[in-house]
């Protein structure tokens, strides 16, 4: 937890509070359905929470954004984002149940009424949205040929509307084969731990 503090000093005491609930709600939750490897669970603020929130370096959303996390799998990285940003909608979908599940139950005991959670396959999904958001499910040209047309035109918020993805490793291939622009944001330039030199997050518009 104080990992998020030292890089989010402006936490109120409610989000402090809501951070530090993570921990024991994902124990409790992965004993019961394995939603984070074994390995990683005991660097959930780091791998997990942190990670999500190098999107909150990059952009600060604006009051009413709607958001789209495309599979979602336990809640990353849209529950430590709704806790930061209480005022933005979240759209939290996966294609396993299961997750999904894990994802409501801790939403709820969180008290985050900014998440609706759902299981369905992106494909299926007709509503639109100023970004979507995900953690590495595919590649990229495969997950912008997905969600692309889910994407709001109209701009509310200080950078373009799209997609804003966290990827690890090599890009430079990946983002050759794409017909958008995109930007690029290592992660390495707003938290100094090693677990985030190769990561990075990716706006595409």
């Amino acid at each position: 937890m104080e990992i998020i503090r030292k890089y989010f000093p402006e936490l109120t005491n409610k989000q402090q509070t809501q951070f530090a609930q993570l921990f024991p709600l994902y124990i409790d939750w992965n004993s019961k359905i394995n939603v984070i490897s074994r390995k990683d669970i005991d660097h959930l603020y780091e791998r997990h929470v942190l990670h999500s929130l190098s999107i909150a370096k990059v952009i600060q959303f604006n009051k009413n954004t709607s958001i789209l996390d495309a599979g979602t799998g336990g809640g990353f990285p849209g529950i430590p984002l709704a806790i930061y940003f209480p005022e933005v909608h979240f759209h939290l979908v996966d294609s396993i149940g299961k997750k999904i599940t894990v994802v409501n139950e801790i939403s709820r005991a969180l008290g985050l009424s900014n998440i609706h959670a759902e299981k369905i396959r992106v494909e299926s999904i007709d509503n639109k949205y100023d970004f979507i958001l995900s953690r590495a499910v595919t590649s990229l040209p495969v997950f912008t040929k997905w969600v692309f047309p889910l994407i709001l035109k109209q701009q509310n918020n200080s950078i373009s509307n799209g997609i804003l993805y966290i990827k690890g490793g090599e890009l430079k291939d990946e983002l050759n084969q794409l017909k958008y622009r995109s930007n690029v944001y290592p992660i390495s330039q707003f938290f100094k731990e090693s677990f985030f030199d190769t990561k990075n997050v990716i706006h595409i518009y």
